[in-house]
């Protein structure tokens, strides 16, 4: 592994772009090799959504400091469209609805363009199977193969993209989106997001199944029972815009019996919570 294969995290700072002087995010560090799988936990408003909608390049969000590189590229200078292009991907906690447009037309463009590369080639139109981009049959092939791999029914790539679809149908969706454009870092936020067990077990076989030795992925979560069914490599502990603690596991079953309380305090941070405001709790919405 070469330090261009990580993604590269240096005292990451980011704002509102409607609040510039307010940071969410006080200097990150952190570095996500290939085939490495780490989590971030931490109490609700610590930053964990920020850091993912950051990293993607979300224009809600300003960067105010720091650096972020990947593959030998300056993400701060790249917009999210090429980001996507060089294999970076979001799953987001709350998926869109676009009524009237397909899944299997939403993928197929996203694919196209995907494939049309950072800097695309004139003579080459994605979204024309002859100069480019992927044929109707490798690309139902390519659908049928995920959907079986994910346990989705084909009849889903005929609905609206999340029209209608419940909280396990959306994040299934964003599932099969990674799965067809097999990227090469996986930011995933919040996927365990109100789901009820059966559907976070699915969601999780259908990460676990597309894990490989070339995908970086950033799992994060306030919830340690979604670390039952992916296993990370690496946990970190984000509070107050900075990962406070590094650790493996056992760090998760720790804050699962714990909260964030004790392990804030032992690193020397004030807390104007109560103990009871930072437990690891089960949520209250679930859906399949």
């Amino acid at each position: 592994m070469t330090t261009s294969d990580q993604l590269i995290i240096r005292d990451l700072r980011v704002a509102p772009i409607g609040a510039p002087e307010h940071e969410i995010l006080k200097g990150i560090d952190l570095t996500v090799g290939p085939g490495e799988v780490h989590a971030i936990m931490g109490p609700n408003g610590s930053g964990k959504t920020t850091l993912a909608y950051a990293l993607m390049g979300h224009p809600a969000y300003v960067v105010t400091g720091g650096t972020v590189t990947w593959k030998g590229h300056n993400l701060l200078k790249m917009s999210p469209d090429k980001r996507a292009r060089i294999g970076m991907f979001l799953a987001f906690q709350y998926p869109t609805a676009i009524p009237g447009l397909s899944v299997a037309s939403f993928i197929r463009s996203a694919l196209n363009a995907k494939r049309g590369g950072l800097v695309p080639d004139p003579s080459i139109d994605p979204t024309d199977a002859i100069r480019g981009g992927i044929s109707m049959g490798d690309f139902r092939r390519k659908m049928r193969e995920k959907m079986a791999l994910l346990k989705v029914d084909e009849a889903f790539a005929s609905r609206y993209v999340n029209e209608g679809f419940s909280g396990g149908e959306k994040k299934r969706l964003e599932m099969l989106q990674m799965a067809v454009l097999e990227p090469e870092m996986a930011i995933l936020d919040e996927t365990d997001s109100g789901l009820d067990i059966d559907a976070l077990r699915i969601v999780a076989e259908g990460v676990n199944a597309m894990l490989n030795p070339a995908m970086g992925v950033l799992l994060i979560t306030h919830y340690q029972r979604l670390l039952n069914y992916i296993k990370p490599d690496v946990v970190h502990v984000l509070a107050l815009g900075r990962i406070v603690k590094t650790g493996g596991r056992d760090l998760a079953l720790r804050l699962e019996d714990e909260g964030y309380g004790p392990i804030l305090r032992e690193e020397g941070l004030e807390i104007d919570v109560p103990d009871e405001a930072l437990l690891v709790a089960e949520p209250v919405e679930a859906a399949r």
